[in-house]
This record gives structure tokens, C-alpha cells and sequence, in this order.
């Protein structure tokens, strides 16, 4: 563009026309430079048994996909990892919000980590959002110690709106952690209901975290998660809380002894101890590991173990039923005319349903 004022008339003065814009992508970026190389499934599966924990983690993405070949080949990995998987201590974590899950599982694996060694999983479950269906995952922020120690190994995964907060590849990903040589291992979940019985039927060792002093000693008292707790430990025992945490305490061992004798025979114990100030800790490591040679003692942790193997072979028929159903093409095609039905009062939910079953059963036939 040229400038008038380098015209004749404007004797003395001149323009220059500047420098040239440069552009904003770096001319020395090869496109796909950084991509990283897929691995196969013998290569992630020996990554794993290496203990590799970026291929681990890979895996564990590729189980959370629900991308039909990703699930596939995660589905491959972890049949050539289920001869080394079995041989861990499975720990669920459970608590009403702000009970201090996060900040405990970090003084816990910390202290096994020091007293017994061995390598610790964490499977941190974090709640979705029912609108935007996105997670923070931020449960990793509150285990410090964990997150800097070479031992331990992090994963929050979305719940995604599973029963229970419970995502439904964890049981897979505690496989995997397994053949990696994880030997004990971290459930967390996102609070506490009825439907934390999720998590009881992945685990060995069920642990409820409660606190004193916020009326929740009624409310926690519920029989279906106290039923299935073999520990319950009260947090933020420290400083003037003390003797409230004392008397919720006393209160939990009243209510357990009004319910009937856990079929593994042991009863829970109520301890209190304080996340904070790592108070009290050692108490419920050891309890967790009475528990276990208790159980294997009388034989219920393989009975057990086979019981929550039993129990989710049968949720992966429902979920692939499921899937079967609303991915049926001949059912995509009614399912909005039989809502509409249901919505104009011409039919019950109930009729809909079961004309739509009708329907799906009658495709498959030949």
C-alpha cells in the first residue's frame, strides 16, 4: 500500500512500509510430529506386566472409551492379564461428601506404603455432571503425598451415572492394575446409599468413613450400607471434636449389634482417628488386615471373590442386553412413536415397554 506522504510534495518526509506480519504457526512444526504410536496388545499387555504406568493408564483409557474398537481391544488386553490378576488386597473407600475420603486414602497409602511396602492403586471415582456429563477429577489435588511417591499409582475416572458412583469399567481396570504388581488397592467412591452396594461386590475389605458433630450419627445409620461395611472409622477425631467422635463412635457399635452376625462371621469394628493429623491410622490398617486373615482363614475370601466374579458376569449379560436393545435398528425406528404414545395417554409406560420387547425379540428371529 503506498503512502501519500512519500509523494513529491512532501519533501523531507518518508514511510516506510513496515515489517511483514509473520505468521502464527511455527513454520518448523511438522504436522503429527507428536502423535503417539499405537500400541498392540501384546505390546501394552507386556507394558503392564512391566509396570509401566503410562501404558497402564493407556489401557485403562481404552477401557472408559466407548469406542466399539477400543472396547474390543480392551477386552483382549485384559483377558491376557487375568492369569496375573488376583493377587491384591481390594480396599473400598465409601463416606458422606467433605467426610475427608481424599485427604484419609492419602494418609493410608502413605503409612502402608512405609510399613508394608509393596506398590498401592487408587481408583478414584468422581461424580458427573447430569447436564454437560463432564467431570473435574480433581481427587488427585488431594493426596499430595501419594501423587509424589513412585509407588502409587492415581486414577480418577468419571462415574459417567453409574449405580452408585461406581464407574462400570472399575472392576476391569482393577484387573489391570493387578497384572501391573499393584498389590493393594483404593476404591473410591462418590458418597454414600444404598446403591454403594456397587462397589461392595468389587472389593475384600469395605471401609465407611463418617464424621461426628454434624448430626449425621441418625443418618448414617442406614441398613443397607451398614450392613455391607466390615469397618466403619469416625474422621476429624482431633482437638475439640474429640469426645463427640467418642460418642458417635459408641453410638455405631450400638447400632451394629441390632443387626445380624455378616456371613463372613466378623464383626465390624468402629475405631476414630483424624485424617489431618494422620492420628490413629495404624489402628485401621491393622483391623483391615485382621480382617483379611480372618477371612482367609475360615474361606470366606475366596467365596467371596467367586461370588463377585459370579455377580458381574450376569451385570455384563444386562449391559450388553441393553446395548443390543436400544442400538436394534427396528427399535430406533419405533421408540419415538411409542413415546409419543405414552405421552398422549393412548398407552401405560408399562404396555409400551413390553410392545417394544415384543418388537426387539421378534427381530432376532429368523
Amino acid at each position: 500500500m503506498e503512502h501519500p506522504e512519500n509523494s513529491a510534495e512532501y519533501a523531507g518526509l518518508q514511510v516506510n512500509s513496515g515489517v511483514e506480519q509473520q505468521s502464527i504457526i511455527n513454520p518448523y512444526l511438522q504436522r503429527g510430529r507428536f502423535r503417539r504410536r499405537e500400541l498392540s496388545v501384546s505390546e501394552m499387555v507386556e507394558g503392564i506386566r512391566r509396570g509401566d504406568v503410562t501404558i497402564l493408564s493407556q489401557a485403562v483409557t481404552l477401557i472408559e472409551s466407548v469406542n466399539p474398537d477400543h472396547q474390543q481391544k480392551a477386552q483382549e488386553v485384559i483377558n491376557r492379564c487375568l492369569p496375573y490378576s488376583g493377587n491384591s488386597i481390594r480396599v473400598g473407600i465409601s463416606g458422606v461428601p467433605g467426610a475427608g475420603k481424599s485427604t484419609s486414602i492419602d494418609e493410608f497409602g502413605i503409612h502402608v506404603l512405609r510399613e508394608h511396602g509393596g506398590k498401592l492403586a487408587v481408583l478414584a471415582i468422581d461424580p458427573s455432571s447430569e447436564r454437560s456429563k463432564g467431570s473435574i477429577l480433581g481427587d488427585k489435588t488431594r493426596m499430595e503425598k501419594l501423587a509424589q511417591h513412585p509407588a502409587s499409582f492415581i486414577r480418577p475416572s468419571p462415574s459417567a451415572g453409574s449405580l452408585g458412583g461406581v464407574a462400570r469399567k472399575t472392576r476391569e481396570t482393577i484387573i489391570l492394575c493387578e497384572a501391573a504388581g499393584f498389590d493393594k488397592i483404593f476404591v473410591e467412591t462418590v458418597g454414600v446409599g444404598q446403591s454403594e452396594t456397587a462397589c461392595h461386590s468389587m472389593v475384600d475389605f469395605f471401609l465407611l468413613i463418617q464424621v461426628a458433630g454434624t448430626g449425621d450419627e441418625l443418618q448414617g445409620i442406614k441398613r443397607g450400607i451398614m450392613e455391607i461395611s466390615d469397618g466403619i472409622v469416625i474422621n476429624k477425631c482431633d482437638g475439640d471434636n474429640v469426645d463427640r467422635c467418642q460418642m458417635a463412635a459408641t453410638n455405631f457399635r450400638n447400632a451394629l449389634h441390632f443387626f445380624p452376625m455378616p456371613e463372613s462371621g466378623w464383626q465390624p469394628k468402629v475405631l476414630c482417628y483424624s485424617g489431618f493429623y494422620g492420628l490413629g491410622i495404624k489402628e485401621i490398617w491393622d483391623m483391615i488386615y485382621q480382617y483379611i486373615d480372618f477371612v482367609r482363614h475360615n474361606g470366606y475370601f475366596d467365596y467371596r471373590r467367586n461370588e463377585q466374579a459370579k455377580y458381574w458376569m450376569y451385570e455384563s449379560i444386562n449391559e450388553h442386553l441393553k446395548n443390543s436393545f436400544y442400538n436394534n435398528k427396528t427399535i430406533q425406528a419405533r421408540l419415538a412413536a411409542a413415546e409419543q404414545a405414552v405421552l398422549a395417554g393412548q398407552k401405560t409406560s408399562f404396555v409400551a415397554a413390553q410392545d417394544l420387547l415384543d418388537i426387539y425379540f421378534n427381530s432376532l428371529r429368523p
